[in-house]
């Protein structure tokens, strides 16, 4: 799957945990991908979701996973960045972790979740 693909499928789905499962999803197929192939599926810009957080989360995430690579992040993700952070849990122990252990990535552009919130349960 690629980031217009992720993109477009969260676009088409509103229920936030469908669309976490769907960010789980590609990360799973991301991380089986050989890593030759990896960079090539962020180079595209994914048209927009219909919610401006989940843009960004889509840019931040693009940039972490370039990041993992010694790679700059795509040029699409420098204008997604959010004017008010997102903290992705409203739960004030999440809140507290996301302060502290969101990649730069993510907090680069406004997004905060704990590095754990990329895993799937």
């Amino acid at each position: 799957m690629t980031m217009v693909e992720l993109g477009a499928r969260l676009a088409a789905v509103e229920d936030e945990r469908v669309r976490w499962k769907l960010v789980w999803e590609f990360l799973e197929e991301y991380r089986w991908e050989a890593v030759e192939r990896q960079l090539p599926l962020l180079a595209q810009e994914p048209g927009q979701v219909g919610d401006e957080r989940w843009d960004v989360l889509l840019a931040a995430l693009a940039e972490h996973l370039a990041a993992r690579h010694d790679a700059a992040a795509p040029e699409w993700t420098v204008t997604r960045v959010l004017r008010t952070p997102w903290f992705v849990s409203d739960l004030p122990s999440k809140r507290a972790e996301a302060l502290v252990w969101a990649p730069a990535a993510f907090r680069k552009h406004g997004v905060f979740l704990a590095g754990s919130d990329l895993e799937a349960a």
